[in-house]
């Protein structure tokens, strides 16, 4: 749940650990509805000067009302310092990825590599988008399961403008730091990096530029910062030049791939330094935060940023994840030539500039109306609230095109009715550094509708794409389908929506649902009894 201080910790946190273990064990269903809700409004773009205003508090003195009281159902009511909510911006979706590389495979992920957060945001939503530079605070949600239940689920949705046009962006000058060690002879590791950088060089303009760093136990540069016109052939030729070879150096390649981008930082341009590896580290440093604290002035004098590419049936997640993490970017995560298409070409401009920097969001739930309240997933990126408007504590980068959405689990009062919760965004402009915020609210009248009865098919896809992913962590969200079920959900929406990549989630869900359940036992997902204990 949230991060709490001081008395409130010692006070509450009895309290808030057997509720979240309730949680985590039995579930939170993730429901929902269509569109921007009635009554869901978006401030002006601009700065605030004051604290967002916590919601005011909850009535006491009753028994349903007081901290502790056990209820019927077994959940006890939680009684947290704030209805506050903070996290960093991610626009990764590496975890989702990997997974459906392991899965395709036969083989179920390790939970500690799947962040339903990932999962999430690697579909397309259909929010509003701003037509300048910030966010639109897209909130809706709907009641889990059948009426009359008090779980729901609220969907914060932020956006950015649309990606422009390929001859509209500024230009590029990008350092890809490729891993050769041993590990990356294997198919679909250097041979997909080779493929993906040659379907790169036809996408760059001529005003883009590249450099060529190669690392296993040591670096070396195989082109400084080259301009694309006119030299595409010598790009290609160093390219196809590259061999698996010796141990994973990660350290090494990041800091001779740093200096590179330094030394040939094209002034107006995206300066980027691109990692491609399976990030399976193994000589040299090999803690995220210490590589990175090391060329940590490049990243702070300069403003060049880490994207980071995976590959790979065998891949270190976690050491990708915390570079570009820490690193101020993002990581995605390709299999084939066809995602690595995606990535490429198609999220090109999204994955190049920047539209905000260290962005953050706060939820602000009404006491009046949620009894209790869990995000899902963005476990790595929570913030304290505190720290909300403190521009000095770290968020996430977003560029054009993305988008961000957070999944709450929220248990309404009995007979709530009115302002659930306000959602903020906060970011900084990524050249002038200016802070900017934006806001939206949602009322219980926009969280009434059923989920699968809905009219919102891509909130459909968004809740499939999270009970998957909590499902393969070995929880259960309240009200969420078993996996032989919503496997039948995210067929019919794969048919209805007539989107590749949703058909490609209900594949997963079936795959999950076989490796989980086996073929004869109707994949139902149900819990036998006892386990909750």
């Amino acid at each position: 749940m949230e991060r709490r201080t001081g008395e409130y910790t010692k006070k509450y946190a009895r309290t808030w650990q057997g509720a979240l273990g309730v949680l985590l064990a039995g579930g939170v269903l993730l429901t929902g509805c269509s569109g921007t809700p009635a009554g869901n409004k978006t401030s002006a773009d601009g700065r605030r000067d004051g604290p967002l205003p916590a919601p005011a508090p909850a009535a006491s003195g009753g028994a349903a009302d007081s901290e502790g009281a056990k209820k019927r159902d077994g959940l006890r009511e939680s009684a947290p310092p704030d209805y506050l909510s903070t996290f960093a911006l991610d626009v990764d979706t590496a975890s989702y990825g990997y997974a459906r590389r392991t899965l395709g495979d036969g083989g179920l992920p390790d939970p500690s590599t799947v962040r339903p957060e990932e999962f999430v945001n690697s579909f397309r939503q259909g929010y509003r988008r701003p037509d300048g530079n910030g966010f639109t605070v897209n909130v809706d949600g709907a009641r889990a399961g059948a009426k009359g239940d008090d779980w729901s689920l609220v969907r914060v949705g932020l956006a950015t403008r649309a990606a422009p046009a390929r001859d509209e962006r500024p230009p590029a000058a990008l350092t890809f730091v490729v891993d050769i060690s041993g590990s990356m002879a294997e198919t679909g590791r250097l041979d997909l990096v080779k493929k993906s950088l040659d379907i790169l060089t036809d996408e760059l303009r001529d005003d883009d530029s590249v450099s060529l760093v190669t690392f296993s136990d040591e670096a070396k540069t195989l082109l400084p910062m080259t301009r694309l016109q006119g030299h595409r052939g010598r790009i290609r030729d160093r390219v196809d030049s590259m061999e698996a070879t010796d141990s994973t150096n990660v350290e090494a390649g990041i800091r001779r791939g740093y200096e590179e981008a330094v030394d040939g930082r094209v002034e107006g341009a995206n300066n980027r330094v691109v990692l491609l590896s399976d990030a399976l580290a193994n000589t040299g440093e090999t803690d995220a935060e210490a590589i990175l604290e090391r060329i940590g002035s490049a990243r702070r004098d300069y403003g060049i940023t880490l994207f980071g590419v995976g590959v790979g049936s065998d891949y270190g997640d976690a050491l990708m994840e915390q570079l570009t993490n820490k690193g101020d970017g993002h990581t995605t995560y390709i299999a084939d030539e066809e995602q690595a298409r995606k990535v490429f070409v198609d999220q090109l401009p999204a994955h190049l500039e920047l539209t905000a920097r260290d962005a953050k969001a706060q939820v602000a739930f009404d006491r009046d109306t949620v009894k209790q309240f869990r995000l899902i997933g963005y476990e790595d990126r929570k913030v304290a609230d505190e720290d909300f408007r403190n521009d000095r504590v770290d968020g996430g980068e977003v560029g054009p095109g993305h988008t961000v959405t957070a999944l709450y689990a929220v248990r309404l009062r009995a007979g709530a009715f009115g302002h659930v919760a306000t959602a903020t965004v906060r970011w900084l402009d990524p050249r002038t550094r200016a802070p900017h915020e934006q806001h939206g609210t949602v009322g219980t009248d926009a969280i009434d509708g059923p989920l699968w009865g809905g009219d919102s098919k891509r909130l459909q896809v968004t809740a499939t794409a999270a009970y998957l992913a909590e499902a393969l962590r070995g929880g259960r969200l309240p009200g969420a389908p078993g996996l032989g079920e919503l496997s039948s959900h995210a067929r019919k929406l794969a048919a209805e929506t007539e989107d590749e990549s949703v058909r490609k989630l209900a594949t997963m869900v079936g795959q999950a649902d076989r490796l989980k359940n086996g073929p004869g036992d109707g994949g139902s997902g149900e819990v036998p009894e006892g386990e909750l204990d």
